[in-house]
């Protein structure tokens, strides 16, 4: 008898009476759920699996998009797991290849991989190509986390492991996981969820180390002025370590800072 099969709920019913307490009937037990009067269904789960399909809109349910999830945790921490010591890059997936900060992010990708230490970013263009570009040219691991998007290009060719992901949170678990800081140019929206999503994640004391360097003063100090000025005298937040996050214009300080985290 399987456990979808319908089950008298014993310990419902007086035995010596034969009168049954369960006011709503036989209970149903599929799983660890139980279903009891109306709730109960005309087939089993079994008798599902095993009937013909018509329609697939099964693959668009909510049930299947969990399968779909744990697979892309599942591949995501088998890419990475023996990936070492890593640094996160991210930065505007527009920024042209004229920019300083294309430059900029580029000599950050080699510094890096000039330590033994991998790069990882979103695998686009703009900084995201410019930061693999420099740790392949410089014979480091360049890691490439792409997400499907509409309109969003391939992975970069300077990419030399990658992995396209349909969920931003899975992305997201990646970056977090497997690196030891982070390294942020100027960008947008995408930009500064990342930046915030590691900076709550260590006011929050989710993770314990995550050294972050913001690269270009002109562009964040506002933000930040803003952020240590209205937001922490409102008492919104705690102070920020001055250790862990550090605005600055030397690249080469910028990488210092994001390495700090690894343990040597």
């Amino acid at each position: 008898m399987s456990d979808d099969d319908i089950r008298p709920d014993s310990s419902q019913a007086d035995s010596a009476s034969g009168v049954s307490h369960a006011p709503l009937g036989n209970t149903y037990h599929k799983g660890p759920v139980i279903l009891r009067g109306q709730m109960i269904p005309s087939e089993t789960t079994t008798g599902k699996l095993l009937a013909s399909e018509e329609s697939t809109d099964w693959l668009h349910m909510d049930p299947w998009r969990v399968m779909r999830i744990q697979a892309e945790f599942v591949d995501g921490f088998g890419a990475l797991a023996e990936l070492g010591p890593a640094v996160s890059v991210f930065g505007s997936a527009r920024t042209p290849r004229t920019d300083p900060m294309y430059k900029a992010a580029r000599q950050a990708g080699r510094l890096i991989a000039a330590r033994d230490v991998a790069v990882i970013t979103g695998g686009g263009p703009g900084i995201m190509e410019a930061a693999n570009r420099g740790a392949a040219v410089a014979g480091g691991t360049s890691v490439g986390l792409g997400i499907e998007l509409p309109h969003e290009q391939e992975l970069n060719a300077w990419v030399n492991l990658g992995m396209t992901f349909r969920y931003f949170f899975v992305r997201k678990t990646m970056f977090v996981k497997y690196s030891s800081g982070a390294i942020v140019f100027p960008g947008g929206f995408g930009t500064l969820d990342e930046l915030f999503e590691l900076l709550t994640l260590v006011q929050t004391h989710k993770v314990k180390r995550v050294p972050v360097a913001l690269v270009g003063t002109q562009y964040w100090q506002g933000l930040f002025d803003w952020i240590t000025g209205t937001v922490l005298e409102e008492g919104n937040i705690s102070q920020l370590d001055p250790s862990l996050m550090q605005i600055t214009d030397d690249v080469e300080q910028a990488v210092d800072v994001a390495v700090s985290g690894i343990a040597r």
